[in-house]
């Protein structure tokens, strides 16, 4: 079987998800090695799903939010791809490496909520999920 890789330059197989609250909700394995990050799945339809996306077609979903963006995802694809080798040009580096590496240095840890008690309302630190 030849090696997936993911534009057809940059291999999943040597990144490293380094932060092991992450490693399940960051799909870049085997398993989820795609060509191109464009696959129509139905990853909203059960809880906890989206966590089994490739986490490049979540960056690529998450680039097409705005209405003027809405459903162009070959322009998102496209945009991606070329981060991808801009990233690759100045770093040299993986760039699937330096995405997970970003993702895990820029998740939430901790959040704050807020708790209403007798009319005066307080924020409370409450620990968030990998999820998000």
């Amino acid at each position: 079987i030849p090696e997936i890789k993911l534009f057809g330059r940059w291999s999943c197989y040597d990144v490293q998800v380094s932060d092991m609250s992450l490693q399940d909700y960051i799909s870049v394995k085997e398993k989820y090695a795609k060509y191109l990050p464009h696959s129509a799945g139905r990853y909203a339809h059960k809880r906890f799903r989206k966590a089994q996306c490739p986490i490049v077609e979540r960056l690529t979903n998450s680039l097409m939010m705005h209405g003027r963006n809405n459903g162009k995802k070959l322009m998102a694809v496209r945009i991606v791809k070329h981060a991808f080798e801009i990233i690759h040009l100045l770093t040299g580096e993986n760039p699937l490496q330096v995405l997970v590496t970003a993702i895990i240095n820029s998740g939430p840890r901790e959040d704050s909520t807020r708790i209403g008690r007798a009319g005066t309302v307080r924020r409370q630190a409450v620990d968030v999920s990998p999820l998000r």
